[in-house]
């Protein structure tokens, strides 16, 4: 793929081929699926040369996703953005805790959580593509907490954006609540919605869908159904690779696999690794469906780890397409199937490229706060309970031939009183969390249906 023709697809494969900027302004395909590219770029070894910054990576794995689409620059600039943002030099830091074992610290943004990366890319690059072409856009965004926080706070005040947040009420921690909350710009509109993250995401893709919300411009999402977003979490792959001199095992908690499925696409492009593993809470529909071959939805069950509690993971479709040898048809029907009878059974060669691709394990409660326990004796470090998922996860896995990667996605005070519970203190609060104090909150509380949620958004 040259970086003058990045073309993008749905995977459902009955919407018309386009570009990045309008993939990105879209965040949805017209018909329900997500946008791929048409091809996977090559990744040139220097991007994982150990002398690389944060920033020359990424300039090598995102540009080709882009093409000529945006204005002369308009990555460099997101970038310098980005990185600004940043209290850690490194940005995405390696932390070794004993001989082969690594966090990757994807904590040091202006939220404290891994969707910083993608998301203050995301917010740069939509305000170079609505500069070029005069657009108002309107986003809506569903979260278990961290994506909504960061879309918060890379969006709040753009002129030309109207951000619309969708959290499940009382599912998120408090601070996570704060963080988009106690943001007082006129253009957000935060949404409690009774009912979990996979109500919000079901609303989020009806609302899309909406026609009569186009009246003031384009609708899009920033969820990670929204290929930028992707695209913004492929070069802390690449920069850990780099840290490490070599390929590793790498090991993402995981709620809606986007995260997860950057990790995949920065191999597609080139990068070496030993594989992936998905580390799931007890809401572990994935892994079931890598380890059983049957696809099926349960209500999410309210855990520690919230930003996990996912049952019906939006990128495991991007994952299928893969699999599939990139079925347009096929990926749609079993999708379908699965939105239609809320369970669907994988064939034989199906289920064995998605093994492939990527392994899975859930970790209970139980074990979540026994890692937490295990990482503070261990190592004298305090994690978050998504951390504790994925290090309990590593611990499994065999460091025989070569390192394992446990991605480390928010700072532990986040999850203070999850944590707290564990160790018998409060975690030190990241300074972006200890500014929060006690200020005024403002949302809406709805119930989770597609007539309350048109109405606050039209009242608004």
């Amino acid at each position: 793929m040259s970086t003058s023709s990045a073309r993008y697809v749905s995977t459902r494969g009955q919407a018309p081929e386009t570009d990045f900027t309008d993939a990105l302004l879209r965040g949805i395909a017209p018909d329900g699926g997500l946008y791929m590219p048409t091809a996977w770029p090559t990744l040139s070894p220097s991007a994982w040369d150990a002398t690389a910054d944060y920033k020359s990576i990424a300039l090598q794995a995102i540009a080709p996703f882009i093409g000529d689409t945006l204005p002369a620059g308009a990555l460099d600039r997101a970038l310098d953005r980005l990185t600004a943002g940043f209290a850690n030099p490194a940005v995405t830091p390696l932390v070794e805790l004993e001989p082969g074992l690594f966090v990757l610290e994807l904590f040091h943004g202006p939220t404290a959580a891994f969707k910083d990366l993608a998301m203050q890319l995301v917010a740069a690059l939509t305000d170079e593509a609505l500069a070029a072409s005069g657009e108002r856009l309107t986003i809506l965004t569903a979260t278990s907490g961290d994506t909504g926080a960061a879309a918060v706070r890379a969006f709040a005040g753009a002129k030309s954006v109207d951000l619309v947040v969708l959290h499940p009420l009382d599912r998120v921690s408090p601070v996570q609540r704060k963080q988009m909350t106690t943001v007082q710009a006129d253009n957000v509109l935060n949404l409690a919605v009774r009912g979990d993250f996979d109500d919000c995401q079901r609303l989020v893709k009806g609302l899309l869908a909406e026609e009569s919300l186009r009246e003031r411009g384009r609708l899009s999402s920033v969820n990670s159904i929204n290929w930028a977003r992707l695209a913004g979490q492929i070069p802390y792959y690449v920069s850990a690779t780099a840290q490490l001199g070599g390929p590793a095992t790498f090991v993402v908690p995981t709620g809606n696999f986007g995260d997860a499925f950057a990790g995949i696409a920065a191999t597609k492009m080139g990068l070496p690794s030993n594989g992936f593993v998905a580390a799931v809470n007890q809401n572990d529909a994935l892994a079931r469906a890598i380890n059983d071959g049957i696809y099926s939805r349960r209500p999410a069950v309210e855990s520690g780890s919230v930003s996990m509690d996912v049952q019906a993971p939006s990128n495991f479709e991007r994952l299928v397409y893969e699999a599939t040898g990139r079925d347009g048809d096929r990926t749609r029907a079993v999708f379908e199937t699965f939105a239609r009878d809320g369970a669907v059974t994988f064939d034989p060669d199906l289920l064995a490229a998605l093994r492939a691709a990527v392994s899975a394990v859930s970790i209970d409660e139980t074990e979540t706060r026994a890692e937490i326990a295990h990482a503070y004796k261990t190592w004298g470090r305090v994690v978050c309970p998504h951390t504790a998922v994925a290090l309990a996860a590593a611990r499994r896995q065999d460091r025989s031939n070569g390192p394992v990667v446990a991605l480390s996605t928010a700072h532990p005070s986040k999850f203070g009183a999850f944590v707290s519970a564990v160790l018998g203190f409060e975690p030190e609060p990241a300074p972006v969390i200890a500014a929060l104090g006690d200020q005024a909150e403002r949302m809406t509380i709805i119930d989770g249906t597609m007539d309350a949620a048109l109405a606050a958004i039209r009242a608004r």
